[in-house]
């Protein structure tokens, strides 16, 4: 709950830090933010947007296939790692989503508060409810981000966008960034059969290269397994994932229909750790 994260967070105007009172968060400078029903809140700037967020349908098809548990090896890396980082206060998930991988960090990191940060209110929707330590907050990740300086111990980021100097200014000192990305043989046999956007091959080195002046990699290990999934579970990873944007509904629908179902996937992704 936002009570849990409260005084991690930091007023997106001014840096200033900001206090519940009742369903409002204030600053000492008068900037207000109402909390949501739903349960989360919003920390945009005003001119901000969310254009680029995941969209309902978006949302809607990531929780099912997470919940079924195709991606469940993911978890479970990244869950280990974050024992071994051992982290003290807050664990921050930039790019959270539906909050599906920071509530299995927590189930096994007693008493450590997570911020749910994203830019889709439809996924914080979900986020907010995910576990009961679980701070659900709007924000996007190109901008300085809503947490007060050296507030986080541990980071996680999966399949989302990442901003080096603020993730580097968020985390306190030896705390630990844990990134997972897709390898050039994720998704390989639907990347073929139904033209998706494929993982370019030099993908680890980028992410190296930018987010190298601001952390030190600190280890690394692939995970890769073999999903067999329905017909029904192959349009969900689509719809889930960026080519969802990109690619032609009725060009997608003729492809799916000359997959065999159930169809054998090859899932493949490096969990990495970066030190501050």
């Amino acid at each position: 709950m936002l009570q849990d994260i409260e005084r991690y967070l930091a007023c997106p105007h001014c840096a200033q830090a900001l206090t519940l009172d009742g369903r409002t968060l204030r600053c000492p400078a008068g900037h207000s933010f109402d909390v949501a029903k739903q349960g989360y809140v919003s920390l945009l700037a005003g001119d901000a947007h969310t254009g680029t967020g995941d969209t309902a349908d978006m949302v809607a098809a990531r929780s099912g296939f997470l919940d079924a548990g195709h991606y469940r090896p993911i978890a479970e890396a990244l869950t280990a790692a974050a024992v071994a980082a051992a982290p003290e206060g807050l664990v921050a998930d930039l790019g959270a989503g539906t909050g599906h991988y920071l509530a299995h960090v927590l189930d096994t990191l007693p008493d450590r508060p997570g911020a749910a940060l994203d830019i889709s209110k439809y996924a914080l929707r979900r986020a907010a409810k995910a576990h009961p330590r679980i701070g659900a907050v709007v924000c996007d990740a190109w901008r300085p981000l809503p947490l007060r300086d050296a507030s986080a111990g541990l980071v996680l980021n999966v399949f989302a966008p990442r901003n080096g100097p603020e993730i580097r200014r968020v985390l306190r000192p030896g705390g630990t960034l844990l990134l997972v990305s897709p390898t050039p043989r994720h998704l390989r046999e639907l990347v073929t059969a139904l033209g998706l956007l494929s993982v370019d091959e030099e993908k680890q080195r980028r992410i190296d290269e930018k987010l190298g002046p601001h952390l030190a990699p600190a280890g690394r290990q692939e995970v890769e397994f073999t999903l067999r999934l329905s017909a029904a579970d192959v349009r969900t990873v689509v719809g889930m994932g960026p080519s969802a944007w990109h690619t032609d509904p009725e060009r997608l629908a003729a492809r799916l229909a000359a997959l065999p179902d159930p169809v054998e996937v090859t899932a493949s992704v490096t969990v990495a750790a970066y030190l501050r």
